[in-house]
């Protein structure tokens, strides 16, 4: 399945509570959503899988992929498309292993450090931030600001993802740094009208 990294959403079940997380998730695909992250991090195992099902099935024939944010044994159990790890979450390693060469596997990056030790022949993509602090991800790690995601982004030899308290009006200040695309969590799932607003994150 296709990476497009364009327009990367990443669920968020308390934002996503109102309209329900499947009608959002739907709303922004229509909207021009590229790709699909399930995150959650309070749900049981079995609950999340139950839930990856449900999408799965929804975004089926969308060319749309379903991520399972770090949880191994949801993305084999629910056969997502793919897992995206954080930096002490599941080893990219084992998750190649459990889900195969044609899984999309994603790794968050916060420092050249970190990219630099990145097993990148086992990737597909990173992500890249955050660019801002959020209230979506409390842990976050330190912002790195557009000079910190340009630095990134030309140093990376992986297509990459922006994260990390963008809006649709910081796509052209992204898109400039070289990474790929952006990745959004409230900026979709927070609002009233989810494919309005996927929609003006595709028209900028």
């Amino acid at each position: 399945m296709r990476c497009d990294l364009s327009l990367y959403l990443v669920t968020d079940a308390a934002l996503c509570a109102k309209a329900g997380l499947e009608a959002t998730v739907e709303a922004a695909v229509k909207g021009g959503v590229t790709m699909v992250q399930l995150r959650d991090k309070h749900a049981s195992d079995e609950a999340m899988t139950a839930q990856a099902q449900r999408l799965k099935a929804l975004l089926a024939g969308t060319g749309v992929p379903l991520i399972i944010n770090d949880r191994l044994n949801v993305a084999v159990a629910s056969q997502a498309d793919g897992l995206h790890v954080g930096q002490s979450d599941t080893a990219v390693q084992e998750a190649r292993q459990a889900l195969g060469s044609q899984a999309i596997i994603g790794l968050s990056i916060n420092t050249l450090e970190q990219l630099h030790n990145a097993p990148v022949a086992l990737l597909d993509y990173v992500g890249l931030g955050p660019v801002f602090a959020t209230v979506s991800k409390q842990d976050h790690a330190q912002p790195i600001g557009f000079d910190g995601l340009a630095t990134l982004a030309s140093a990376c030899p992986l297509p990459s993802v922006a994260i990390g308290g963008l809006k649709a009006q910081h796509a052209a200040q992204v898109r400039a740094t070289g990474a790929n695309g952006l990745a959004v969590i409230s900026a979709i799932c927070g609002q009233p009208d989810p494919y309005q607003a996927a929609l003006a994150f595709r028209a900028l």
